[in-house]
């Protein structure tokens, strides 16, 4: 398995999972990807099926893994997952099980991890491949990462573990729950910074990509990422969206469909490539906020990036973005892979117009019947009330941004089951929970003590001159 850039690097050279595992962006600001996506047989759906039941999710993880990291030693590569996917660190065995929620509806319950969200099955892994990698090479990484809720306590979390890494996550201020707050910020840890800057999480990840952009000072302080522009999360990712298949579907051909809320496209960028691979997925339905970038896209053909300004501070504050980074991995897709087209669209046109427009383009026409993307749009009042009448109706309480996920799965129910996949646990968003059902969410005693640390935080403007200074000073690699 070979990868290359969305834009063209990586083309003329060999470069194997573990050579962009450390990379984050391509040098040419594109995302890696790889060169063709293997394939699953009905047969292999059989054996993973019989696998699931038999051994569990780490045994089926490593086998659909080692079709993109080739370049691991499959004893090695199932010996990881076996240590990311215990039942000390997601209180199962049973690791993503899915459950029936109300008639032609299910829910992938993915957030029983460390830090009770979806991010948690990724980075859990994702430690597991930075560990063993840096040991091979004797060197170190800095991860330079931005959140908008969830991804930097599951990352920071996961990289504590990994006694190689040091991780800069650069969160909104204002923009994130208390409880999302205080995951990341008591953490007292010199390995462990928490960079709070002014705007949204647009002016963060603009941020992460501009010190990326600076070779030198890139190569000089080993950075990489964590975010979804990792490929290693999105592949990690791949993994439950094939076992909830095996979970819901009764025959090797049966297709199911799946509602992901969305914010950074990663999630159901995973989807997509499960479905590329093979999958029998009919409809990947992407669930937005108020910040409906991608809806609207998905609706009109048209990607418009909003500013700070224009981006919502919401109640399902994770998908407060309206930049989605891995929109561009299947814009590469949908073009036929075309390098030079993604590369003027989003090397040029989008950083110069903020816009890319192919409602006039026979391109839209195949979002839908060739990659199966439907969208639509939950806001506060639909959350809510979805909150209350599956708590009230079904005795299940979510969050606010599974909410998004019924409430729009809700309106392409049809012949084939619905999988929405859960992306956090209730605990962590208790204002809008109180105000939907009348009463706080039970606290899981693993998280009793979170709300009473200290925080631990570094201030830094929209500069990123100023974020290379912070680097610099905290930096552990000398």
């Amino acid at each position: 398995m070979r990868y290359i850039s969305t834009r063209g690097y990586g083309a003329d050279r060999d470069l194997g999972f573990t050579d962009i595992l450390l990379e984050g962006l391509a040098p040419d600001g594109g995302l890696y990807v790889p060169e063709t996506y293997p394939t699953i047989t009905a047969d292999d759906l059989t054996r993973w099926r019989s696998l699931l039941a038999e051994t569990g999710y780490a045994a089926v993880a490593a086998e659909i893994l080692a079709r993109f990291a080739d370049d691991i030693d499959p004893a090695e590569l199932r010996a990881m997952c076996d240590r990311a996917y215990t039942a000390e660190k997601f209180g199962t065995t049973t690791v993503a099980p899915v459950t029936k929620l109300e008639d032609g509806l299910f829910l992938a319950h993915l957030s029983e991890g460390p830090t009770a969200a979806f991010k948690d099955m990724a980075m859990q892994l994702l430690a597991q491949f930075f560990d063993a990698a840096l040991a091979k090479r004797d060197t170190r990484l800095t991860i330079v990462g931005a959140t908008s809720g969830d991804t930097g306590s599951a990352a920071e979390h996961a990289m504590l573990t990994v006694d190689r890494v040091q991780v800069f996550m650069l969160s909104p201020e204002g923009r994130m729950t208390p409880f999302q707050r205080q995951q990341m910020y008591g953490i007292d840890d010199p390995r462990v910074v928490n960079v709070v800057v002014p705007g949204s999480f647009d002016d963060c990840q603009d941020l992460v990509k501009a010190v990326n952009a600076d070779a030198a000072f890139k190569s000089r302080h080993r950075i990489g990422a964590v975010n979804s522009i990792n490929w290693a999360r999105i592949v990690a990712q791949v993994v439950y969206y094939i076992t909830s298949w095996i979970q819901v579907a009764e025959d090797p051909g049966d297709e199911i469909s799946f509602a992901v809320p969305s914010g950074n496209f990663g999630n159901i960028l995973s989807a997509h490539v499960a479905r590329m691979m093979g999958l029998p997925i009919r409809r990947l339905i992407c669930a937005t906020n108020e910040n409906n970038v991608l809806a609207e896209f998905f609706e009109t053909g048209v990607y418009r990036i909003r500013s700070s300004q224009e981006t919502h501070a919401t109640s399902s504050p994770s998908m407060d973005i309206s930049k989605a980074s891995n929109f561009e991995r299947f814009f590469f897709d949908l073009t036929g892979r075309d390098v030079a087209t993604t590369a003027r669209m989003f090397g040029e046109e989008l950083a110069t117009s903020g816009v890319i427009d192919i409602s006039g383009s026979p391109l839209i026409g195949e979002v839908s019947a060739s990659y199966g993307f439907v969208a639509g749009t939950s806001t506060h009042a639909d959350r809510v009330a979805t909150i209350a009448e599956v708590h009230r109706d079904q005795g299940v309480l979510i969050d606010p941004h599974t909410a998004d996920g019924v409430t729009v799965a809700r309106r392409f129910v049809g012949e084939e089951p619905i999988v929405v996949t859960e992306t956090a646990l209730p605990v962590k968003f208790a204002a809008t929970i109180r105000e939907a059902i009348g009463a706080d969410p039970e606290i899981p005693p693993r998280f009793a003590g979170v709300m009473d640390s200290a925080e631990h935080i570094v201030p830094c403007h929209k500069d990123v001159e100023e974020l290379k200074g912070i680097i610099e000073e905290r930096s552990l690699i000398r």
